[in-house]
């Protein structure tokens, strides 16, 4: 054998060899790729949320008689079992103690049974890698952080440290609004430049996959939070306007829709917070589909009823007292919902003045009005604090006083206030109308009335009834404008529903029941403050027909008397005014200014009403705010009936001459 063949097969035997260790190599390779797609897989939200549905069905659905235990320890996983049964449903009401238990639940699972570790945990969410994370991952990771520290206070906390309630402009956009947008996010994150445990990532981790199995997707931590409402669907294009583009404008538009460049409405949340609607851009429900889920869920609490095609929208409350109102096709464009959560611990009249000027008077002025069982309504626009308002004043209510309240939907929850006080509240049913309701009331011992909300014709009808004979006086909230107004819709209210055929009988009822307007007002920069203070004066009726016509000689003299009886007459059937109104208290400039007296016959009604020391401070505040103007009103009485007595006396003595 030749030294050129020895060469030859030395190079093909490498050769061959070389080819083998790659195809070994590759091979490996695809199997190592492959391990890590699959791990890939195990770790993403979607396979979590999958493991965990199917362990806590099994966990719930296990026949535990089956499995041979021990009596006490059958004793304790039926217990266990009942418990999560328990709290997987009334998580879904909004019950946050039954919402940690179920999310302490699922962090044992992933970290004891399916093997989430710091190393595989960034496979679900990149923690580790600031430029992967979504806006969604940065939000829900800085609530978190700011819920360890400032518990259902976070979100406010956030809002108020980098000014996020500030109105702005965004691109695209010629007028400011009120938004929190991604680019927001991504600095702030930034700059808190977080470091996070294994426990916190998972933490995050478990609230996401909560939020997509049994809480309200998105807006699940934001709606726990102590702000003033939450709403989604409410602007951004309904599933039904796509179809109408794509016959009329082409394919362009479609395209930055397909592209997230123009909103969706499942791309819309808005909060309400301190009086503003603010639209988080940065979050979003991700399709219809899920919007619509959180809809059906967000109004399940005690069972109100199916919302259907037929029945379009449901009014409920969620079991921590907020107030949800959902909607849906086609009773509305879109699927949408709104909650309105009332803050009961800052009720209170101090809170809601916050110390601007004047605001000890005015204070001061609201709780002789209550404590003097003045029939009082609070006006407003919605949103402008008429029922934190309400909360407070309550406060002023002698515990003397039992209180009953009628409501549309359980939003005052004064029990949660006052768990000492005798309040009993009561709404009307798909069965039992408000009228009923009212009925039983005035069989209950209540001596104060409350209606929550006069929103509809019947529940003004309530009102009226309510404050003439079933307590000593109600409080109650309306929208309107102006005081004439709300005398004008109370009164059209009793026409409407048949109470009345006579406008100016059914205008007489109200007057005589109605005695302060308090009238709030929310700026365009969301400040809420009291615009003024009302009293409604009853005019009385003076009796001015004559008789004089007997002690005329001449016919034309009596036709005289008869048409000055007649004119009278036809005064008081068409034009005569029956009441009058003037503002004690009014917010000008930034300051609360005491300004009309009010009248004797309120002042002598509010004293009769108040216990010896409270009568003492109240003629004292008389006297500080209106002493002058009283002293003068009764010099100017005085010197009136005097000129009237003289007068009379005149016409006796003429007569007798």
């Amino acid at each position: 054998m030749t030294i050129t063949n020895i060469v030859l097969i030395i190079v093909v035997l490498a050769i061959a060899g070389y080819a083998v260790f790659y195809v070994i190599k590759k091979k490996k390779t695809a199997e190592v790729e492959a391990t890590l797609n699959v791990d890939d897989k195990t770790y993403t939200i979607e396979m979590m949320t999958e493991f965990v549905k199917r362990r806590l069905d099994e966990i719930t659905k296990i026949n535990l008689y089956d499995i041979g235990l021990s009596e006490e320890e059958l004793k304790r996983r039926k217990n266990k079992k009942y418990e999560l049964k328990k709290a997987l449903k009334g998580c879904t009401y909004g019950d946050v103690n039954d919402k940690r238990y179920v999310k302490e639940l699922i962090y044992d699972l992933l970290e004891k049974e399916y093997g989430v570790t710091e190393t595989n945990i960034s496979k679900a969410i990149p923690f580790d890698i600031p430029s992967l994370l979504t806006p969604q991952d940065k939000f829900d990771i800085l609530i978190y952080v700011y819920k360890k520290e400032f518990g259902y206070e976070a979100l406010t906390e956030l809002i108020k440290k980098y000014n996020l309630a500030e109105l702005k402009y965004i691109e695209g956009e010629t007028k400011p609004s009120y938004v929190i947008t991604t680019n927001e996010i991504e600095d702030i994150f930034e700059k808190e430049n977080l470091v996070l445990s294994f426990s916190d990532k998972l933490e995050v981790v478990v609230q996401r996959i909560y939020q997509h199995y049994k809480g309200y997707s998105s807006i699940d931590e934001v709606r726990d939070m102590n702000i003033d409402g939450v709403s989604g669907g409410v602007s951004g294009l309904p599933e039904s306007f796509l179809s109408q583009v794509a016959q009329t404008d082409g394919g362009d538009y479609l395209n930055q829709i397909a592209e997230h460049k123009v909103p969706r409405a499942c791309d819309s949340i808005w909060i309400f917070f301190q009086g503003k609607s603010i639209r988080l851009a940065f979050l979003s429900f991700g399709t219809e589909a899920e919007l619509k889920r959180v809809c059906q869920n967000i109004y399940k609490y005690n069972n109100p009823g199916q919302l259907s095609d037929t029945n379009g929208y449901k009014i409920n409350e969620m079991k921590d007292g907020s107030r949800v109102v959902v909607v849906r096709p086609s009773m509305s464009e879109t699927w949408a919902f709104f909650v309105r959560k009332f803050d009961v611990k800052r009720s209170t009249l101090e809170q809601w003045f916050k110390g601007e000027p004047g605001s000890d008077e005015s204070i001061e002025l609201l709780k002789y009005l209550v404590k003097g069982a003045r029939i009082i309504s609070i006006t407003g626009e919605q949103g402008c604090g008429k029922t934190t308002m309400l909360m407070g004043m309550i406060e002023n209510i002698y515990e003397t006083m039992n209180i009953r309240v009628q409501e549309t939907a359980f939003e005052l929850h004064l029990r949660k206030i006052y768990p000492t006080r005798n309040i009993l509240t009561f709404r009307e049913t798909e069965t039992i109308s408000g009228q009923e309701g009212l009925d039983v009331q005035k069989k209950t011992d209540g001596s104060v009335n409350i209606i929550g909300e006069v929103a509809t014709d019947h529940v003004a009808a309530w009102m009226i009834q309510a404050a003439q004979v079933a307590s000593k006086f109600t409080l109650f909230t309306h929208h309107a404008k102006t005081f004439p107004n709300l005398v004008t819709a109370l009164r059209n209210s009793m026409l409407r529903i048949g109470q009345f055929n006579n406008e100016k009988t059914a205008e007489e009822q109200v007057v005589q029941v109605l005695n302060f307007d308090i009238h709030l007002t929310k700026d365009f920069r969301g400040k809420r403050y009291v615009e003024r203070i009302t009293e409604c004066i009853p005019v009385e009726e003076k009796d001015e027909y004559t008789f004089d016509h007997r002690k005329e000689k001449t016919l034309e003299g009596k036709f005289d008397k008869f048409f000055d009886n007649a004119t009278h007459y036809f005064e008081k059937v068409t034009d005569r005014k029956l009441y009058t109104y003037r503002n004690i208290l009014e917010y000008v400039d930034g300051e609360y200014k005491i300004t009309n007296p009010i009248t004797e016959n309120n002042l002598k009604e509010m004293r009769l009403n108040m216990d010896a020391t409270d009568i003492e401070s109240f003629d004292k505040f008389v006297e500080k705010h209106w002493g002058n103007q009283l002293h003068q009103k009764e010099t100017v009485e005085v010197s009136a009936a005097t000129t009237s007595e003289t007068k009379k006396r005149g016409r006796k003595k003429k007569t007798e001459v």
